[in-house]
Order: C-alpha cells, then sequence, then structure tokens
C-alpha cells in the first residue's frame, strides 16, 4: 500500500493543524485515564508525518510536523503530571487512606521518594513508559509532599523521552516498512512492548540514583 493510500485513510484522523491539539489533549488526560490510547494516536501521527514526506525529504503542509508532535505530547505529558502531582498534594488524609490500603501505590510511594531523595529520578522515567505508571508516580509524589523541584524535572525528561520515542515509531516505522496499517501495528507493539520492559524493571530493580 502506498504512502498516499495511507494518507488518505488516517488524513481524517491526523491532517490538519488541529492535531496537535488532539494530542495534547489525550496525553494530558490520560493520567487521569490511562485507557487512553494516547500513545497509538502520537504513533497514528508520527506515520502520518512519514506518509506526507516527500522524495526531497520535506514533510508537506497538510500533515503533521514531528518535531511539533513531539513538543506537544511532551509539554501535555508535563502538565498532567503536575496536575496529578497539586491534586494529590492537596488530597488531604482520605488520599493517604487510600495510598495506605494499597500495597503497590504504598512501595511506590516509598520507592519514589527514596529516588527523590537521593537526587536521580530513573523511576519516574520508567514510570512514563510503563501502563498506568505515570499515574501512580505522579499522585504519590504530590501524596507524599515531595518538592516540585525534584520531581518536576525528571517529569519533563520523562514526557520527553516518551513523546520523542512515540513518535520516532511511527515516523520510522514507516519509513522502513513502508507507509501501512502493518507499520502502524508494528510500531505500537513496539511501544507496548517498552512498557512492558518499564513495568518489569519497576518491579524488579530499584531507581538508581
Amino acid at each position: 500500500m502506498s504512502g498516499v493510500v495511507v494518507w488518505e485513510s488516517v488524513g481524517s484522523l491526523a491532517a490538519g493543524p488541529w492535531i496537535y491539539a488532539v494530542v495534547a489533549v489525550s496525553v494530558l488526560l490520560d493520567v487521569f485515564l490511562p485507557v487512553l490510547p494516547s500513545g497509538v494516536l502520537v504513533i497514528t501521527a508520527g506515520t502520518a508525518a512519514a506518509a506526507g514526506t516527500g522524495a526531497a525529504g520535506q514533510v508537506a503542509h497538510e500533515v503533521p510536523d514531528i518535531l511539533a508532535l513531539i513538543l506537544s505530547a511532551a509539554t501535555a505529558s508535563v502538565l498532567g503530571d503536575l496536575v496529578a502531582y497539586r491534586l494529590a498534594w492537596r488530597g488531604g488524609e482520605r488520599l493517604d487512606r487510600a495510598i495506605a490500603r494499597s500495597r503497590r501505590l504504598t512501595s511506590a510511594q516509598e520507592r519514589l521518594g527514596d529516588a527523590l531523595a537521593r537526587g536521580g529520578g530513573a523511576l519516574v522515567v520508567l514510570a512514563r513508559f510503563a501502563p498506568a505508571g505515570r499515574s501512580v508516580v505522579s499522585f504519590c509524589a504530590g501524596a507524599a509532599h515531595r518538592r516540585a523541584r525534584d520531581f518536576l524535572p525528571w517529569s519533563a525528561l520523562a514526557g520527553l523521552s516518551w513523546a520523542a520515542y512515540s513518535v520516532a515509531l511511527g515516523y520510522y516505522g514507516a519509513q522502513w516498512l513502508g507507509a501501512t496499517w502493518l507499520a502502524t501495528g508494528v510500531s505500537v507493539a513496539a511501544l507496548f512492548g517498552a512498557g512492558a520492559a518499564a513495568g518489569f524493571l519497576m518491579r524488579r530493580k530499584p531507581a538508581s540514583s
């Protein structure tokens, strides 16, 4: 299937400047609703960018620009983390009790606190790739009243890493495999694979400083 055909297939979803707003809103909200397919949307937009690349290597006007996509997704990721962090900060005793009842949340809160206290934030970066890990880390950081200056820089690195990886999967997957739905599927599988690996590392290894 040619890039033109794929662009016709995904154009209604990923064409036009509004795609940046759609990506940003989806990424911002998935800290509260991890079931939102924000990663799939970012990959699809990256594939659309590859589908619209001309022979001279220039991205056509009507398709997303990869740098703008990365910045949109990364900025929205940090803003979503900050909102969750602030809400958890103000959550009070009710949220503290909810965390205390969950072994997973309690463990995540303790490990996050240890990592940030040592000046390391590998856990924050890993969590951005793991399923629901971003939500757990952001809420736990706020609930534990960790300093914003300890948490947000790592959140920014995590958001930028995730956004760049996701866009690159869509873009280069289409470049290597052709602008097809198969390329998008392989890219999505690679994103899920990274999430599974991140989840495994979070469970098995303490965050390093």
